[in-house]
């Protein structure tokens, strides 16, 4: 492991005990009621035992002590920072920072210490190294913030490392986390390489925390190999690239994923069959149809294990949500109800002094512009940045976006938002090739009271149509809707295609 250089402890942290009885004691002392403060305790006395002259058998030990004591806290903060808008407020980062730092000194304590044992003790301080630093990259995940290379590394490390000793398959409990059962190193490391190839960036939470359950219950049925597999019913995922630079020779590079891409088909089956997801292990957090919509693309990812992705350069101006997205195709802006009617002269007055025109969708002569409220991002390479320096909103996704190209107005979905250093913002674009058709949700309005316009947008691909609709619409499957100003009036939305954090895709019937 000559090629990596672990994070240094601070050497300046004073330890709080001198053995088991006393650590303890200390434990004992914590807010147990306050787990941002307890972790961040036990996070600096881990680091603290990592940067000690203390007997490698007394440092294990109370790791172990510290690891236990650490997990109920890191299951209750774990909400503060899941998938929240993004930068994150400075009380959500606080979370995220206590969470990924924890594990990321578990790991490399445990990594540390791992060369002064034999094989048989060593296998078990591995194993807690490849559990905790798949942990600190699962955290990046949750909160959509950029996973560094080093943590990837360190998984590499290990893995090296277990190899050598013959100890990837070697099946140990674990007390901290039950519901696991018996788990091996190569699982360990499996379920965060599986997890990382299908860029979890990209999943909303109930998507991401979906994958995660089905990929760790398949851990054990991927492997590694110095060599891919020449089966031609085999498959082979290079896993190089994920290093980051050239990856040291004798370390197994090739993740062989048949048997997890049979799981998902046999999952997918059963799905289709009727079963649940609940009743297949995979929770509950979505339906039948978007677990099968999430299988095929986990195994979609798996399968390519590359991402396509735009080589658009320059600067990019985005319109967030279905109003202005609405405004970028019609020219008409869309006004909170009960403010303006829609025909009013002060709105009409409105409507000039934005566009220059009232209704400006009407003219046949008119160039669609994107004359909305509007952020500038950059791109790079296909990637949409937003430089910390930059002002605009605090975003999530996936989002309904619009934009011009070439004059003409286009809709599509930012994926994939994280924060990346420096404090910018880094997100992929995905447009939709359909035909797009703005219009409105036809529904009487309240005695006394303005109609509050909803916009909506077909997508025309051929005979085919599908209609998105704000996340705060209302439609419910299986149900008629009848729209204004399009060339659709009357639909039945029969199946949820998409879900984004402000929008709903829906598959429709015309009627």
């Amino acid at each position: 492991m000559h090629w990596l250089t672990l994070p240094e402890p601070r050497k300046n942290i004073a330890l709080a005990f001198h053995d088991l009885a006393s650590a303890k004691t200390w434990l004992a002392s914590q807010p147990q009621a306050q787990p941002m403060h307890m972790l961040a305790a036990i996070s600096l006395q881990i680091e603290a035992i990592e940067a000690s002259t203390l007997a490698p058998t007394l440092a294990v030990e109370l790791l172990n002590l510290l690891r236990t004591a650490s997990v109920p806290g890191q299951e209750t903060i774990e909400p503060r920072y899941v998938r929240k808008a993004l930068p994150m407020l400075d009380d959500d980062q606080r979370a995220f920072d206590v969470a990924q730092r924890l594990w990321l000194r578990l790991g490399t304590s445990y990594l540390r210490l791992a060369p002064h044992f034999a094989p048989a003790e060593k296998g078990k301080l591995l194993h807690r190294a490849a559990c905790a630093i798949r942990m600190a990259e699962y955290c990046h995940f949750l909160a959509a913030r950029e996973c560094p290379a080093l943590l990837d590394q360190i998984l590499f490390a290990i893995l090296d490392q277990a190899e050598r000793d013959g100890l990837l398959r070697h099946s140990l409990p674990d007390p901290d986390f039950p519901h696991l059962v018996d788990t091996t190193i190569a699982g360990h490391l499996a379920w965060a390489f599986m997890l990382r190839l299908i860029d979890p960036y990209r999943l909303s939470a109930a998507q991401l925390a979906v994958a995660n359950r089905a990929l760790s219950r398949w851990r054990e049925l991927a492997g590694f190999q110095t060599m891919p597999d020449d089966d031609p019913r085999g498959h082979s995922v290079d896993l190089g690239p994920l290093f980051g630079a050239t990856l040291p020779e004798g370390i197994p590079r090739w993740l062989e994923v048949p048997r997890v891409t049979r799981k998902i088909n046999q999952r997918i089956a059963a799905l289709k069959e009727g079963e649940s997801p609940e009743a297949l292990k995979l929770g509950r957090e979505l339906s039948p149809a978007a677990c099968i919509r999430l299988l095929r693309d986990i195994e979609a990812s798996l399968e390519s294990h590359g991402q396509h992705r735009s080589t658009e350069i320059g600067e990019i101006e985005l319109a967030f949500g279905a109003e202005y997205a609405y405004a970028a195709f019609t020219g008409e802006m869309i006004v909170p109800s009960g403010s303006l009617d829609a025909s009013s002269a002060s709105l009409a007055h409105q409507r000039t002094a934005m566009f220059g025109f009232d209704r400006v969708s009407t003219m046949p002569t008119a160039v669609k512009k994107l004359n909305v409220p509007g952020e500038n991002w950059l791109l790079v390479d296909g990637k949409a940045i937003r430089p910390a320096d930059r002002k605009g909103a605090r975003r999530q996704s996936p989002c309904l976006i619009a934009s011009a190209s070439l004059g003409n107005p286009r809709l599509g979905v930012m994926v994939g938002l994280q924060s990346i250093p420096g404090g910018a913002l880094a997100a992929d674009l995905q447009w939709y090739d359909e035909r797009i058709e703005a219009g409105r949700l036809a529904r009487p309005a309240a005695p006394g009271q303005t109609n509050a316009v909803v916009p909506v947008f077909l997508l025309h691909d051929g005979d085919d149509c599908s209609l998105i609709v704000p996340s705060m619409a209302g439609i419910r499957l299986d149900t008629g809707v009848t729209l204004e100003g399009a060339s659709v009036s009357h639909l039945m939305p029969t199946e949820v295609l998409e879900r984004g954090v402000d929008f709903v895709r829906y598959a429709i019937t015309k009627q």
